[in-house]
């Protein structure tokens, strides 16, 4: 049956649907809504070691990678301090890394690596949901479950740093929620149980770097985005 000249002259010149992102890119909403891309997806700009040296990894399909860059982990030259961060990664087998927020400072203390200096949001090819498992505020607080694909599959995940409080989203499900306000201690959680941190969280620093964590394992990490909240604003979405 032919096709109506109207409908055919509707599908040849009806306007293209609005585009939507392909990787590292952000959608016309995205920017309204004020998220900024930290990672262009083809070079290492914006990007260094946490000793302050270039990353020796190279980009690798879209994607960086900070296994055997060069240090502890990747970090972004910028500090921030209250945002939602969003990204996509993905685990090699076995793999053990994380993501770092409020890093500060990139200068070690002694006797301690630069990982004391921020909070990581594990992750980990593990099953579980303890305090090491992916989600969680590494040896801080346990994620509600482990809602991570299995090695080689991406996965979306969100961190909210508000005030005192952190949020991780992971695969559309909220995970975890700490707040740091409850940490007064060093080396013991709100309930008396034991960590490993010789630091009151109270008092950590509220504004610092962002670092993608070299634990042995080559992990992949894209679609870096990043959306500053007010100064005050206390109110998690």
């Amino acid at each position: 049956m032919p096709i109506h000249l109207g409908l055919l002259l509707v599908l040849l010149f009806a306007a293209p649907e609005t585009k939507s992102a392909t990787d590292n890119e952000l959608t016309v909403a995205e920017q309204r809504a004020g998220w900024i891309l930290l990672f262009d997806g083809r070079t290492h700009s914006g990007w260094i070691n946490s000793n302050h040296t270039p990353p020796r990894t190279p980009v690798q399909e879209g994607s960086l990678n900070p296994h055997k860059a060069g240090h502890y982990m990747l970090v972004h030259t910028q500090l921030w301090e209250n945002f939602i961060l969003a990204l996509d990664f993905k685990i090699s087998p076995r793999c053990n890394s994380g993501i770092f927020v409020r890093t500060y400072s990139l200068s070690p203390r002694p006797g301690k690596d630069v990982g004391f200096n921020g909070l990581e949001i594990a992750i980990d090819d593990t099953p579980g949901a303890g305090f090491h498992d992916t989600g969680a505020l590494y040896d801080l607080a346990k994620p509600t479950k482990n809602a991570m694909k299995p090695a080689g599959a991406w996965n979306h995940i969100e961190i909210t740093c508000n005030q005192s409080l952190i949020e991780v989203v992971l695969n559309g499900e909220k995970v975890l929620r700490a707040d740091l306000d409850q940490f007064k201690e060093p080396n013991r959680r709100p309930d008396g149980t034991e960590h490993k941190f010789d630091i009151a969280f109270k008092d950590h620093p509220r504004r610092g770097y962002i670092g993608l964590q070299d634990h042995g394992s080559p992990c992949w990490f894209k679609n870096i985005k990043l959306r500053p909240l007010g100064r005050n604003s206390v109110a998690l979405p």
